[in-house]
């Protein structure tokens, strides 16, 4: 569960950083992008971690870079991830065949493995950018976060 939180802080970081990275390169009149829905409303949290730590404008370019680069390669297995979610949708607004449902699991499963495996890519690249300082400041944010997350009891199921 530790691994999961940690996994989910970091991933946090990341969208956060690249969303702010986006947004210091659009103009200023230019209208607000729509609301990002990640799970856990990120809203403009990304500002917060770029302050906190403080990122120099050369960081800001390399890890801009860094998602550039890559996106290339994510956005094939996002999109896949998204159609089979419109395809197990049907299954769930129609009749239920468990024998369907199980092998679209399977691949959502796969493709989800390869998302992880090129998020911790990603993730760990963004991290090397980082100073000594800095990633103290977030192994301290993520500490501060953990044991807020340990007193707050779990979302309501809906």
């Amino acid at each position: 569960m530790k691994s999961f939180r940690f996994r989910l802080l970091i991933a946090a970081v990341a969208v956060l950083l690249g969303s702010t990275l986006a947004k210091s390169q659009t103009p200023d009149d230019a209208p607000p992008p729509p609301p990002m829905h990640h799970g856990f409303g990120m809203g403009d949290h990304m500002g917060f971690f770029a302050r906190e730590l403080n990122l120099t404008d050369d960081q800001k370019t390399q890890m801009k870079a860094i998602m550039k680069k890559e996106h290339p390669s994510m956005k094939p297995l996002l999109e896949q991830q998204h159609q089979i979610d419109l395809q197990l949708r049907q299954y769930v607004e129609g009749s239920f065949d468990q024998v369907k449902v199980q092998a679209l699991a399977k691949q959502k499963a796969k493709i989800q493995g390869q998302l992880t495996v090129a998020e911790t890519r990603v993730h760990n690249q963004l991290y090397q950018i980082l100073t000594s300082d800095q990633k103290s400041q977030l192994k301290q944010l993520e500490t501060e976060h953990e044991a807020r997350m340990q007193h707050e009891p779990p979302p309501p199921e809906e």
